[in-house]
């Protein structure tokens, strides 16, 4: 089923690209332009996440957010903050309300889709999230955490989202455009060089160490983790 998100945001245009992207993605876009609406479209229908402007006429996206953080009912309804503002404080503030990420304007709406499914992802209620190992590695996406051998290995977001997708196949081979869907959230492959998946291929490679061997790959196809 498709998730529903719930698009607060009072410039229009913002707005609708926001849906145009996350509806060819397929999900199920409802928009607000204020922060009272939002609450009472949230009220109606809880979403499955919500895409939050933080200036807002009237009620500000922080007061949403504490507003709906402050609800049982919809204390987990995750929620991307969507702001203008660069200052660190703001984006500190937003999180520490209990916004589950933050993206600045101007941004790529590519990027957002692809936040937006790894938010959904780490968020699903109930959904119990097994941790994934082949060899000596180990991946806890609950705790966002990477080991090798047992000591703990730093990796970045798109490394780690890399990492996850490859141990969730369990052997079979993922292509790049695959991992450029997956990861980037990119849904045509023609949209960015698959040359990235490379780079970033090898930058996990590296991390892993002797581990590294277990990333195989295939000729004109894409790559494949080697289980146990």
């Amino acid at each position: 089923m498709a998730s529903d998100v719930l698009i607060v945001e009072d410039e229009p245009d913002i707005a609708s690209l926001i849906v145009h992207h996350l509806s060819r993605d397929g999900f199920r876009c409802r928009t607000a332009t204020t922060g009272a609406e939002a609450l009472s479209r949230v009220r109606s229908a809880t979403p499955d996440l919500i895409v939050l402007d933080l200036m807002l006429p009237e009620m500000g996206g922080l007061e949403v957010c504490r507003r709906l953080r402050g609800d049982p009912a919809t204390a987990a309804v995750p929620i991307i903050m969507l702001t203008a503002k660069a200052d660190e404080v703001d984006r500190i503030v937003g999180l520490e309300m209990g916004a589950d990420d933050y993206v600045a304007k101007p941004f790529s709406p590519k990027e957002l889709v692809a936040r937006v499914r790894a938010v959904l992802r780490r968020s699903r209620p109930g959904e119990v999230v097994r941790p994934l190992g082949a060899g000596g590695v180990s991946l806890d996406a609950a705790r966002h955490l990477v080991t090798v051998d047992g000591q703990p290995v730093e990796l970045t977001p798109k490394e780690f989202d890399l990492l996850h997708a490859l141990l969730e196949a369990a052997g079979r081979v993922l292509s790049r455009e695959h991992l450029l869907n997956r990861v980037w959230g990119y849904a045509r492959a023609d949209e960015i060089e698959s040359r990235t998946v490379d780079v970033h291929i090898r930058r996990l490679r590296a991390k892993l160490g002797p581990e590294e061997r277990r990333i195989a790959t295939i000729k004109g196809v894409g790559y494949r983790l080697e289980p146990d």
